[in-house]
């Protein structure tokens, strides 16, 4: 009887490139013969169901020059790089509670309590909360910011009693 044993690598990097920054400030993908991108861009996959899973780096006319399925996937440096980037891009306050809103006819203004910090915001209209898997909502204000409650259910009693008015 033969059998058959399995070898197994565990965390090794999978990719073989660099990161760095040029004089402007922009990112420049270097990747294994040596030839450079000037203005890659990181891009999620899917930035709110699994925001570490699935980093697309694209060129400046967005052809795609690496795929990172896991964070583990690369060197300590390079994720630390990637999330910078990320940073100066992404904005998308998550509410942990709303204050109040103005009136429950649209247009109104929100005060709420995010991870950034106390703001307001003006939403339009109902169809400004568009609904999200696993009882998520993304809200856009006024001026297209997003805003995101990951779940309506950890939301306090009366940020609920709130959002049920406006759903």
């Amino acid at each position: 009887m033969m059998t058959m044993q399995m070898s197994e690598t565990v965390n090794a990097p999978a990719h073989n490139f660099r990161l760095r920054h040029n004089g402007l400030g922009r990112l420049v993908f270097v990747d294994a013969d040596g030839g450079e991108h000037e203005g890659a861009i990181p891009v999620r996959a899917f930035p709110i169901g699994a925001p570490d899973e699935g980093i697309a780096l694209v060129s400046a006319d967005g052809h795609e020059l690496a795929w990172i399925e896991r964070w583990s996937d690369v060197a300590p440096e390079i994720r630390k790089t990637i999330e910078a980037e990320l940073a100066t891009r992404e904005f998308m306050p998550e509410i942990g509670r709303i204050v109040g809103v103005s009136s429950f006819a649209t247009p109104t203004i929100w005060e709420v309590e995010t991870n950034r910090g106390n703001t307001s915001f003006t939403l339009k209209g109902e169809e400004d909360i568009r609904r999200l898997p696993q009882s998520a909502l993304l809200i856009s204000d006024s001026h297209g910011i997003q805003f995101l409650i990951r779940d309506t259910k950890v939301l306090d009693k009366h940020s609920r009693k709130i959002l049920d008015r406006f759903l």
